[in-house]
């Protein structure tokens, strides 16, 4: 019997287009498959940051190095959480975080962020109406363990940055902090137990695509889980698939009957699926995925493997044309 593959949870840009003219990379001739690969070690512990159009992966961050991440530009204000970790938010009516918080009996109203991406569908919300308390779950370690519950609530943003409490779920030890916006960037990311800004997304225009565990929202039945796979992280790419296709034979004019999306997972994790008679992952290659990266260029990519030489998981290989 094969079965979707799906981990229970227990266990963000401008290296200014300028910077990629100060450090050419050879043009890759349109047509030439080219292989890749994104290891994310065999407990899916990193995160990889890759552009496709130079093959590369541009930088590499722990899942457990980052816990909000929020929005750049002017208009900016949206914060979301670190889905890698099953991460979720549930608001309270109170405004005061020095009163004890207590979440029994709220099961149903934990919110995660959700998977597509959708602005209107974060788990903290629209903030600003009320500027509520928010009770935050930091979601799980490495090895599955709980990482514990604080207290948050974000009080003002501007065209510069943020200011946001954290306190214990007691209402002590509140502390204010503030996290200034970078224009390069499309968001910026915080590590609630240092107190500090962490650099995590790479600027603007120099990455296409996150590898990385990420939360999934099923709805039969409404139950959020843990997933391997590849999202855009708000770069910007936009991402048509064409189904049960022969990759070789896959065009830019297969996108007039298979729109693009751009949504967070368009490319998602369902290249793979688990084979429970045979212990392994098998692949989908016939799942092509053509490509709108942010700089104009055109390509498709199909995964052909989740296994690097050593028989080690958790090692997505794909192939890559430009179109």
């Amino acid at each position: 019997m094969k079965a979707r593959v799906i981990i229970p949870a227990v266990g963000a840009m401008l290296f200014s287009s300028c910077l990629k003219d100060e450090l050419p990379v050879p043009a890759r001739p349109t047509g030439e498959v080219v292989t890749g690969q994104a290891c994310l070690g065999s407990d899916y512990g990193d995160q990889l940051w890759y552009d496709i159009s130079t093959n590369s992966v541009v930088s590499t961050n722990s899942k457990m190095d980052w816990d909000l991440a929020f929005e750049c530009g002017v208009d900016g204000w949206r914060v979301r959480l670190n889905t890698s970790r099953f991460m979720r938010a549930l608001a309270t009516s109170s405004t005061d975080i020095t009163q004890p918080l207590d979440t029994n009996g709220f099961g149903t109203q934990w919110r995660v962020d959700h998977n597509t991406g959708s602005p209107d569908s974060t788990a903290i919300d629209d903030w600003r109406i009320d500027e509520p308390v928010y009770a935050l779950e930091l979601g799980f370690s490495e090895i599955g363990l709980p990482m514990g519950v604080r207290q948050v609530r974000v009080t003002s943003v501007d065209a510069s940055g943020y200011t946001f409490e954290i306190a214990q779920m007691n209402g002590s030890n509140v502390q204010s902090f503030t996290i200034a916006k970078d224009p390069s960037r499309s968001y910026v990311h915080f590590k609630i137990s240092s107190g500090q800004p962490v650099t995590i997304a790479p600027p603007k225009g120099s990455y296409d695509l996150v590898f990385t565990q990420y939360t999934y929202q099923f709805y039969e039945p409404p139950t959020a889980y843990l997933v391997t796979g590849a999202v855009n992280a708000f770069s910007g790419m936009r991402v048509a698939e064409v189904v049960n296709a022969d990759f070789d034979a896959v065009n830019l004019s297969d996108t007039l009957t298979h729109p693009f999306s751009k949504d967070d997972d368009a490319i998602g994790y369902e290249w793979k699926e688990y084979d429970f008679d045979l212990g392994v992952y098998v692949m989908h290659p016939e799942r092509v995925f053509i490509v709108h990266d942010a700089e104009g260029s055109f390509h498709k990519i199909h995964f052909i493997d989740f296994y690097n030489d050593q028989g080690e998981r958790g090692c997505p290989t794909f192939e890559v044309v430009t179109l």
